[in-house]
């Protein structure tokens, strides 16, 4: 008996395995992102559905608290989501917020006009940061490393599984960015206008001519002056192709060049909300939204 007994309190003397942290983040790329470097240990889940504007979702009641039990909250910032800083104020375990993290490039809105003013909570217009830096393949690197990071300290055991595959995400992206910009660099002379001024980092990444957003704002219809300011740039030919986008209704995009020799490209989609959740999607959302810029501006 005597050996079973000491065996047996050999095993209950060990220390228990650290759990794998609980990570909520907030849209699809981001969720990506994360899944990226935690690869087979666990998944990432996300907070927003794909059809949700991440601007002016409202949560549920289970959702808050779903939030509030993560171990690890990933998100842009309240740049984005200004509704979700509550929510992780009252969390019961830390917060990483993307555009907080050093390295990454920020990029102003121009209050002067010809980029949007994003709406707060409370529908009025503001100036500021443009939260759309996902969309620079650079600060998506930049983020693969905090994440991994912030990961390893919650998480020691897994540190090194997660740091490796922070590696591996980072050249899978740089593969990427490569395509995206032999892709692009035929048409990076080619003006466009789009609907929704979120598309900033993308085209000053990839040297493209972004002549202007239909509307001023997230939640603010277009205004008449600015309206006409738009249409004088699509008479004056000093636009190619004019972009709806997904999730708003294109008929104002179509109706504001009809008449002129802009063509309509199909829906660009900058938070990959017609793509399914997973690591897959932040490298898919970048590659569509070239391929959907390409195929209008080049005439294909």
């Amino acid at each position: 008996m005597r050996p079973a007994i000491l065996i047996s309190a050999a095993l209950f003397a060990l220390p228990a395995a650290a759990e794998v942290p609980e990570v909520m983040t907030d849209i699809p790329a981001v969720q990506s992102l994360a899944a990226m470097v935690m690869g087979d240990i666990a998944t990432p889940d996300v907070l927003l559905d794909p059809s949700a504007s991440a601007h002016s979702y409202q949560m549920r009641p289970s959702e808050a608290r779903a939030v509030q039990r993560a171990d690890l909250v990933i998100w842009v910032g309240p740049e984005l989501t200004p509704w979700l800083d509550r929510a992780i104020a009252g969390a019961q375990g830390t917060s990483l917020a993307l555009l907080e993290t050093d390295g990454t490039h920020l990029r102003e809105f121009d209050a002067e006009g010809g980029e949007e003013a994003h709406d707060d909570a409370h529908g009025h217009a503001h100036e500021g940061t443009d939260p759309h830096a996902w969309l620079d393949p650079a600060n998506a690197e930049v983020w693969l490393s905090a994440i991994a990071e912030e990961l390893g300290s919650l998480d020691p055991e897994n540190a090194a599984a997660y740091s490796a595959n922070a590696d591996t995400a980072r050249g899978t992206i740089r593969a990427m960015d490569a395509r995206i910009g032999e892709r692009l660099a035929p048409v990076t002379g080619r003006p466009f206008i789009v609907y929704h001024e979120a598309y900033g980092y993308f085209a000053e990444h990839y040297g493209l001519t972004l002549n202007g957003a239909i509307a001023e704002g997230d939640a603010a219809q277009p205004g008449a002056a600015h309206l006409a300011e738009i249409r004088d740039l699509l008479e004056a030919g000093e636009v190619v192709c004019a972009f709806p986008e997904a999730q708003h209704d294109p008929k104002p995009v179509e109706v504001l060049v009809e008449g002129t020799n802009v063509r309509v490209g199909a829906p660009l989609d900058p938070t990959g909300s017609r793509l399914h959740d997973g690591p897959g999607l932040y490298v898919a959302l970048m590659e569509n939204l070239a391929e959907t810029l390409v195929e209008c501006l080049s005439g294909e």
